[in-house]
Parts: structure tokens; sequence; C-alpha cells
């Protein structure tokens, strides 16, 4: 008399209950997600799945908007090192600040930071007559006994290519003598802790 083995479907039986088991588990983590979402939109409690990823979508969005804001914000504020920076007008550094209201080939960017002292803005335009350029546009950022200054400036009339690398290169080595003189350690006027309490103040001109 032959037997016949009954035990095939026990396997079957496992492997359902796993793949039932393991369902659970995705759709587990997808409710935490969402709800790991629903935490960070606002009024989103009565949205159903596919509004609240919309709404995701929109506030990712809505939060580089704020953050490409700020960066224009903090590219106004004086930065802890001396530094003097001339790039030709059309180069216009990528840190988030606005674009010139000029630029040609004529046209320098000179950026400068340093600690405030008095005089400092006389010796600087001292140092633009004596290159004689003209200046068309600046902005002044002062917090906390720092000053970060933004130029264009308009290079005399000459032969473009040589007249403007030539004001470039010495722009920067006058500003430098200016920004970072051998006694620059004697003005500094206030603590770097000082500096996050009080707001920073601008000023503008434009001719």
């Amino acid at each position: 008399m032959m037997m016949r083995s009954c035990g095939g479907g026990g396997g079957s039986k496992t492997a359902s209950k796993s793949h039932s088991q393991a369902e659970k588990r995705r759709r587990d983590r997808i409710n935490a997600q969402l709800a790991t979402l629903r935490k960070l939109i606002p009024m989103s409690h009565k949205m159903d799945k596919a509004a609240l990823l919309s709404s995701a979508v929109d506030h990712v969005k809505e939060l580089k908007i704020k953050v490409a804001e700020t960066r224009e914000l903090l590219a106004d504020i004086p930065a802890d090192t001396d530094e003097v920076v001339v790039v030709h007008g059309g180069e216009h550094q990528q840190t988030g600040s606005s674009p010139p209201p000029i630029a040609g080939p004529n046209v320098l960017r000179a950026s400068v930071c340093c600690d405030d002292r008095p005089e400092l803005f006389a010796e600087i335009n001292s140092a633009l007559r004596e290159l004689r350029l003209q200046t068309v546009h600046a902005e002044v950022s002062c917090l906390g006994g720092r000053v970060k200054g933004v130029f264009l400036l308009l290079c005399p009339e000459g032969e473009e290519g040589i007249c403007v690398n030539s004001a470039k290169q010495s722009l920067k080595v006058a500003l430098s003598k200016v920004v970072m003189p051998c006694s620059t350690n004697s003005y500094r006027i206030k603590s770097k802790r000082q500096r996050f309490f009080l707001p920073p103040t601008h000023y503008y001109y434009h001719q």
C-alpha cells in the first residue's frame, strides 16, 4: 500500500504569510512617512495622500526661496576677515547678492571688508581718485565695528583691455594698503560677540 505525502501545502502558506507581513511593513513605513509630512505641512490633517504630496512639493519650493533670500542678506554682512576683491563688472560673484546695476567693459566691481575706523572711506576715496576711477554705485554695511563696502567703478577711457586690466591690478594693491595696514589691530572697536547683537547698517550711493 502506497502513502502520499501531504506536506506540500505548508510551504505555500508560509510564503503567503511572509509576503503579507512584508507588505504590512511597507504600508506601515509609508504611513509613518506621511504622518511625518503632515507634521511639517500646515493644515494638512484632512488632506488625502495626493494633496499632501503636492503641498509638500510647494513647501519645499517656498523654503528654497527663503534660503536664497537669507543668502542675499548674509552676503551684505561684513566678514570677520579682512579682504579685498576686485573683478570686472561682468564677473558678478555667485554669492547670492543682487546683480550689479550697471555692467560694461570699463566697469570694475571692488569689494572690501575690514575693521571700521576714522578716515577709512576718506582713504578709499583718495585711492580711487589717484587711479582716476569714477564711483557710479556704492553699498556699505556696518556691523559691530566691521565694515563691508561694494563699489562699482568706471575706468577712464582708453584702450579697454589694457586700461581695465591695469586698473584692476592697481586698484587691488591700493585698496589692500588701505584695508590691511600694519596698524589694523589698533582700530578694532568691538568684539565678535557684540556683532551678533547689533543689526547691520546699510548705506547706498548711486550716481
